[in-house]
């Protein structure tokens, strides 16, 4: 179950935030003009490729250092 939520977690977490932040960053180098979905969607599908499996594998990593960190 730890699993699945994992990679729940993970698929929606990075949607999220790399959603936002991609259109922010493409909003902020181009402006709105007839092609800034296009670019925010293209831009979008590339960054989701690297920071999805990086948020996947570097997640439980953090939160046990943070956890060790903190109860110290």
């Amino acid at each position: 179950m730890e699993k699945k939520v994992h990679l729940i977690f993970s698929v929606v977490m990075s949607l999220f935030m790399i959603s936002i932040m991609s259109f922010v960053v493409t909003y902020m180098n181009i402006g709105w003009n007839d092609q800034t979905i296009e670019k925010w969607l293209s831009s979008f599908a590339i960054a989701w490729l690297v920071g999805f499996p990086l948020l996947y594998i570097f997640a439980p990593i953090f939160k046990k250092k943070i956890v060790k960190l903190l109860s110290k």
